[in-house]
């Protein structure tokens, strides 16, 4: 008698691609068994029972089929359908999108449980598709926690190298966040400390903080954490340039 092995998983939709005529490979990063690659059958198909439970962006309780490379995709159920409403909007998008794929880098490995970066990434998609933050600042704010999860957790107060109480004036992405005058490494940048102020405040949640802080302070801690992210994750978020690029216009569209 062969043995099928079935498990249930709630799961984030991170990236979608096509297989086949009919099929699509899904990337899940899971409650319980991290991150997950499974092909769901005929979900292109207009008759798929559940293919639009599984875009990026949507929480689905789901049951797979362990497969030898890939498993497959039996059951889903929505628990989050936060797709459409993330996807009304260029901001929005462009944000949520930066979010997935900073998750599917910072969690490499398959089947390595990661929970907390799972709770953070949809209470993040959560209140993004609300409007609950500017989009931005919910993207910063994801971005230094997930960090910090992963182990490069920032310092805004403190220096990053010798420990020396601060505030401090300069920041070095590769020395960890704020540096004092003698750590402070040639060409470091001195952000305003507002922007300090802010970026600790997107780390801790601290909402009613960073919401009160000016366009020129929000645009300056954005170029931080972009920064800082593509440093210890040592390569470039695609999806970080539309974000850039994007109009400040369209932020609350």
């Amino acid at each position: 008698m062969v043995r099928v092995a079935l498990y249930r998983d709630e799961g984030i939709v991170l990236r979608a691609q096509k297989l086949g005529e009919a099929d699509r490979i899904v990337t899940l990063l899971t409650r319980e068994h991290g991150k997950v690659r499974a092909v769901a059958k005929g979900v292109r198909r207009t008759s798929s029972r559940f293919g639009a439970r599984l875009e990026p962006f949507m929480v689905v309780d789901l049951q797979l089929h362990e497969g030898r490379n890939l498993d497959v995709v039996t059951q889903a159920e929505t628990i989050g359908s936060y797709a459409r409403a993330i996807s009304e909007s260029y901001p929005l998008y462009t944000a949520g999108a930066t979010m997935l794929e900073a998750a599917d880098r910072l969690v490499a490995d398959e089947r390595e449980p990661a929970v907390q970066q799972f709770w953070l990434l949809a209470g993040a998609l959560r209140a993004l598709s609300e409007r609950r933050q500017d989009a931005t600042l919910l993207m910063d704010s994801y971005l230094l926690r997930a960090l910090a999860i992963a182990g490069w957790a920032p310092t805004f107060t403190d220096c990053g190298r010798c420990g020396e109480p601060g505030p401090h004036h300069a920041f070095s992405v590769a020395s960890g966040g704020a540096v004092c005058s003698r750590c402070r490494p040639p060409g470091s940048p001195a952000p305003a400390p507002e922007t300090f102020t802010l970026l600790a405040a997107l780390l801790s949640g601290e909402w009613d903080v960073a919401e009160a802080t000016a366009d020129r302070h929000r645009r300056e801690a954005s170029g931080l954490v972009a920064a800082y992210s593509q440093f210890h994750l040592e390569r470039t978020l695609r999806s970080l340039r539309m974000v850039e690029r994007s109009p400040q216009a369209l932020e609350r569209t």
